[in-house]
C-alpha cells in the first residue's frame, strides 16, 4: 500500500538566548505572526502562522549550533525513512519515543520525519510504494 509525505514545512534552530527574542525576530523577518509564543509549555518552540503558505514554522531552542532544518510529514513516518535511507540518507535519532525520524542526507543536512498534520492524499501530497 502506497505512504504519502511532503515538506511540511522548516524548524528555525536556535542555540541559547530567549525563546521569545527569536521568535519575535523571526516573526518580524518573515512577516509571519507569533501563533503560539510557547507551543507545549516548555520555554522550547515557538510556533509562527505558515498557514497562508502551506507551511509549519517553528522557532525551536536547542543545544546544538543555529540552523535551519526541513520537516517531511508523511501518514507512515517509518516507510518514509525506509525510502529516504534507501536514497542515501542515514538515521540519526528517534527523540520523544519515536514521535519523529531525524535523518541526516548525503549532503549533511539533517531534517525530520514527522507525522502529518492533516490527511495527505495524491491530491495534497507525493505518494510512494
Amino acid at each position: 500500500m502506497a505512504h504519502f509525505s511532503r515538506l511540511a514545512g522548516f524548524i528555525i534552530d536556535c542555540e541559547g538566548g530567549s525563546l521569545g527574542a527569536a521568535a519575535d525576530f523571526w516573526s518580524q523577518a518573515l512577516g509571519l505572526p507569533v501563533t503560539d509564543p510557547d507551543e507545549g509549555g516548555l520555554d522550547k518552540y515557538a510556533r509562527l502562522d505558515g498557514t497562508r503558505l502551506g507551511l509549519h514554522i517553528e522557532v525551536q531552542k536547542v543545544k546544538h549550533p543555529s540552523r535551519v532544518h526541513l520537516d517531511v510529514e508523511s501518514d507512515d513516518i517509518e516507510a518514509e525513512a525506509r525510502r529516504l535511507v534507501a536514497l542515501g540518507a542515514v538515521e540519526v535519532s528517534r527523540p520523544h519515543d519515536g514521535r519523529w525520524i531525524v535523518l541526516e542526507a548525503p549532503t549533511g543536512h539533517r531534517f525530520c520525519v514527522v507525522r502529518s498534520r492533516e490527511r495527505l492524499t495524491r491530491a495534497n501530497a507525493n505518494a510512494y510504494p
